[in-house]
This record gives structure tokens, C-alpha cells and sequence, in this order.
């Protein structure tokens, strides 16, 4: 069986998210604290001590450049034809959004100055799960029809 398009898509969007929020990551983190979680909020986030802002924002840099690493390397994968790879790399995906949703309700809801944005994020960590979900549907449907 050949590649799905769907599969191309969706790799292209993840890899839009992941190449933007890097970016941003690396580049704008106080802009993008601010607008997610509010400057009183934000203000924590980025450390009380010139040391400790200096971690932070290096911990930010690599976390954004790790990102971009991954939004290139799934436009990269959107390229792949094959149909067993592209089930594989789906699940893989799956499990990963999962565990992101799991480890965020277990864990970062607990960190006080994140509790009121654990919920937001569960909610776009199981929307990418289910379009991964959504390709494997798809393609398992094309493939035993």
C-alpha cells in the first residue's frame, strides 16, 4: 500500500506549531509568558536573580531550539512514503501527546503559578493526539476496504 496524503498534512501542520513555538521559544520568551499566563505570572516564571533569569532564559533557548529541531525533522518525515512507517511514526505520535497530557495533569498542575493553565494545555496536547488518531482511522479504513 502507498502513503497516505493525510500523513503529508498533518506533518506539515505539526511541523508549522513546532518550527513557530521554537522560535518563539528561543527568541520572545517573556513576550510569550506574558501572553500566556500574565505579566504577574510571567514575571515569576523568568527568576528573581540575574542568575537565575540567565537558567532560565538558556533552559528556554535550548527547549525553543529542541523544538525547532522537531518541527524540522517531522517536515522531513512528511516525505516518507511508506505506509508502515507512516503507522508507526502515527502511534509514536499518539503515545507522545498522551503522555504530555498525562504528565501535565499529574505534575505541572501542581506548580502553583502554572494551575490555572494545566487544563488549557491538556486540551491542545489530546487535539494533536487525535489527529494522529484521525490518520490512523483514515488510513487503517483505506487500507481494509
Amino acid at each position: 500500500m502507498g502513503s497516505s496524503p493525510g500523513f503529508f498534512v498533518i506533518c506539515l501542520l505539526h511541523s508549522i506549531i513546532a518550527l513557530t513555538c521554537g522560535g518563539l521559544m528561543m527568541f520572545y520568551m517573556k513576550d510569550i509568558y506574558e501572553f500566556g499566563h500574565g505579566p504577574e505570572t510571567a514575571t515569576k516564571l523568568l527568576g528573581s536573580t540575574p542568575h537565575d533569569q540567565l537558567l532560565i532564559r538558556t533552559s528556554d533557548s535550548f527547549s525553543g531550539l529542541l523544538l525547532f529541531a522537531i518541527g524540522f525533522l517531522l517536515f522531513m518525515v512528511a516525505f516518507v512514503k511508506d505506509w508502515e512507517f507512516q503507522s508507526f511514526f502515527a502511534k509514536g505520535c499518539t503515545v507522545l501527546h498522551v503522555s504530555m497530557a498525562l504528565w501535565r495533569f499529574y505534575f505541572e498542575r501542581r506548580v502553583e503559578d502554572l494551575a490555572f493553565d494545566w487544563l488549557r494545555q491538556i486540551v491542545g496536547d489530546i487535539l494533536l493526539a487525535l489527529s494522529w488518531v484521525f490518520f490512523l482511522v483514515y488510513s487503517w479504513r483505506e487500507k481494509y476496504d
